[in-house]
């Protein structure tokens, strides 16, 4: 892996922001939304490049901010997908678009790009909108390899654009107020992090085997599909830049060998144990709604429909016959500057979801479990309960993340401020590569492997 772009290149490419995210608009909620609005240019005019699950749900957004956010353009493959987009938001035809490319072959005529590509498709769209002039609302993760991170750095910089990946967890008020107990020297220094997400088996067996991120030929690493939201979390909280790790991790589940016996390569092909399998895809998706349809493609949204597209499609394969290669569980272990240490569980063998958080400091401790926190001042002994759900209302999308995070960025973009946002390319581009890293110890057994930018 080459590291030809250096740390002080990384604070100089930003203008002089220190990559410790203290020194950037690290508490989004402390603003209240009329001070943030105060002297906007808004609404901002979006593109969304890929109208799916993300992409619609960021476009929905336009309905509640009208006044900060419109969406005046399309580029969607799916046909049922693109129209949905024209019609909710009356885009006209010649601002609709099959593929991203197309997009790129009109003058520029809005101020942002959505990318909510599947993974291996925005490095492309990001790099051409970059080029055009766009700011960029890009989801994570950033792009398939460090090269393309880096580049897309590299080209944000020279164009002065406003990207933000979508880190939406450093605006959910729970992750929030985690990090101002933090911040506020509640617990004093930090001196190392226990951190832990259960993916939840329903979603696991969704996203990661029967789904787009299912092999790493085609997807991310998981470490870095599902989990960079996770690296970026460890690397906020710690304050301070990675400098090493070690990482161990396994399919253990999801593999032939663990299919009962008969299972057919289609759930629907008549499974001998279909009563007893929680994955069985009919139960998951129609008959008990484990998991939502959206994407299931198929004009037909009506239950049947979606039967008839499980029947042969890729989410109604059995599970343990899947092309996935994605490990079920994954350890890590990171080390700070300064001798912060951090330990990091993926787990998507489990019946739950919320991550659950740890964090040590020299003063007190605090103890999350993605709904209350409890800190504790080790002089006093007492400790304090904070629980997101009397504390704030909206907890929808991302624990309230979501909306938040496209109301700040469409601020921060009619003002030309990057301080309005919770992070930076810079800082988002250094924990992915935290996270190739991980992967590459993975691949070699845990061999310790050294983090530098």
């Amino acid at each position: 892996m080459s590291n030809d772009l250096s740390r002080r290149d990384f604070i100089a490419a930003m203008g002089g922001l220190t990559l410790g995210a203290t020194q950037l608009h690290s508490l989004p909620l402390m603003q209240s939304a009329a001070q943030l609005k105060d002297n906007a240019k808004g609404p901002v005019k979006a593109i969304v490049i890929g109208h799916g699950s993300r992409g619609g749900l960021y476009s929905r957004y336009s309905k509640q901010i009208p006044d900060l956010w419109k969406i005046v353009g399309v580029a969607e493959p799916i046909e049922y997908r693109r129209d949905a987009a024209i019609k909710a938001y009356e885009i006209p035809a010649n601002q609709a678009f099959t593929t991203w490319e197309n997009v790129f072959q009109k003058p520029k005529f809005a101020d942002v790009c959505i990318i909510t590509t599947q993974d291996d498709l925005h490095y492309g769209p990001a790099m051409a909108a970059l080029e055009a002039g766009y700011d960029l609302l890009l989801e994570k993760p950033i792009a398939m390899t460090w090269q393309e991170c880096k580049s897309i750095l590299e080209l944000a910089t020279r164009k002065q654009a406003m990207v933000c990946v979508c880190h939406v967890l450093r605006y959910a008020p729970y992750f929030v107020e985690l990090k101002r107990a933090i911040q506020d020297g509640s617990i004093g220094d930090v001196v190392s992090i226990q951190h832990m997400e259960p993916i939840e088996h329903i979603h696991m067996s969704h996203s990661y085997v029967r789904g787009i991120w299912r092999n790493t030929k085609t997807a991310l690493p998981i470490i870095l599909a599902k989990s960079c939201h996770d690296l970026d979390l460890l690397r906020w909280y710690a304050d301070k830049p990675y400098t090493s790790v070690s990482c161990l991790g396994d399919r253990s589940v999801f593999r032939p060998e663990q299919a009962p016996k008969g299972a057919p390569q289609y759930c629907m092909d008549g499974c001998p144990a279909e009563k007893q399998c929680p994955y069985f895809a009919p139960d998951v998706y129609v008959h008990k709604k484990k998991w939502d349809t959206g994407a299931i493609i198929t004009s037909d949204r009506t239950e049947s429909g979606i039967l008839e597209a499980l029947r042969k499609g890729q989410y109604g394969r059995c599970v343990y016959r899947c092309d996935n290669d994605q490990p079920d569980h994954v350890t890590v272990n990171f080390g700070f500057k300064d001798g912060v240490t951090a330990a990091f569980s993926m787990e998507g063998m489990t019946s739950y979801g919320g991550r659950k958080t740890r964090v040590m400091g020299t003063k007190g401790d605090i103890v999350g479990d993605a709904r209350v926190l409890r800190v504790t001042d080790f002089g006093s002994g007492q400790e304090r309960v904070w629980d997101v759900t009397k504390a704030s209302q909206d907890l929808s999308g991302h624990g309230g993340g979501d909306i938040r995070m496209v109301k700040d960025f469409a601020i921060a973009v009619s003002k030309r401020d990057p301080s309005i946002l919770a992070t930076n390319l810079a800082v988002s581009v250094e924990s992915h590569l935290a996270g190739f890293m991980a992967e590459e110890s993975r691949l070699a057994n845990g061999a310790l492997r050294t983090i530098k930018l």
